[in-house]
Parts: structure tokens; C-alpha cells; sequence
């Protein structure tokens, strides 16, 4: 839908997770891990390694028994992951952390009030005249 421009994407960087993997058994006590697709965006950009930019960037703080720990940030980030095309050396992702309860939630309360108009910015909402028509 961002690809598209037919929506506005609010929180931040996603995974970047844009493979498929297919296990392969070996026998009784083996498998091949087999790379057997990539997932690409409308548009043709792959989201390998880079995941998916937010138009507005909202940061879900961690809760304090969660700060200092050693958290992934994203597809980059792991070992012998397959490099994307359009992967920077900064990495990719940020901590996946969703509140238990949503009025805790920091970025649903703020796509929610976008679309209550009591939040404005320049991302929101998409104009319509620059969607892309199915192709």
C-alpha cells in the first residue's frame, strides 16, 4: 500500500525479512535450509535486509525490564543472513515490542489520532491524485 502511495505507514522500520526458506529433510537428523523465493515491493524494490521505511517514524519505547537486553533489530542483524540489494550498513528493524494493552500503545494511539485530525502531518493523509493504478 505505501508502494502505492494508498497509504501512510506510521512506526518504525520493519524487519526486513524478505525471503522464503524452504527446510528440505535430510534423513532422520538432517535438513537443508533452501532459499527459494524474495519478496519485492509493486514497484520492484526488494525489502531484503532493509525492511520497510515508515512515512512517520513513532518509537514504542521498551519497558524497563526489557531495556539493556540484547535485542535484534532486524534481518541484518543475524547471522548469514542474505544481503539485500538495496541494504545499507546501518542495518534494518528496529525492537519488535507491542503493549499488552493498547492504550499503552504509542504508535496505534498515534495512527489513531491521525485519523481523528487531532494530529496533522505532511504524510497524512496520501494524496489520492499520486496513487498508482493497479498494474
Amino acid at each position: 500500500l505505501q508502494d502505492l502511495r494508498r497509504a501512510t505507514v506510521v512506526g518504525t522500520q520493519s524487519f526486513g525479512n524478505g525471503s522464503v526458506q524452504t527446510i528440505i529433510p535430510l534423513g532422520e537428523n538432517g535438513a537443508l535450509r533452501l532459499t527459494t523465493a524474495l519478496y519485492y515491493t509493486p514497484s520492484g524494490k526488494s525489502i531484503q535486509g532493509k525492511g520497510i521505511t515508515p512515512d512517520i517514524k513513532v518509537e514504542q519505547p521498551l519497558p524497563a525490564d526489557l531495556q539493556g537486553r540484547d535485542l535484534t533489530r532486524g534481518e541484518s542483524d543475524l547471522k548469514g543472513h542474505i544481503k539485500g540489494a538495496d541494504e545499507s550498513s546501518t542495518g534494518s528493524g528496529s525492537a519488535a515490542y507491542v503493549p499488552p494493552d493498547p492504550k499503552d500503545d504509542l504508535q496505534l494511539i498515534y495512527a489513531e489520532q491521525l485519523l481523528r485530525g487531532q494530529k496533522t502531518d505532511p504524510a497524512f493523509p496520501p494524496n489520492p491524485q499520486k496513487a498508482v493504478l493497479n498494474q
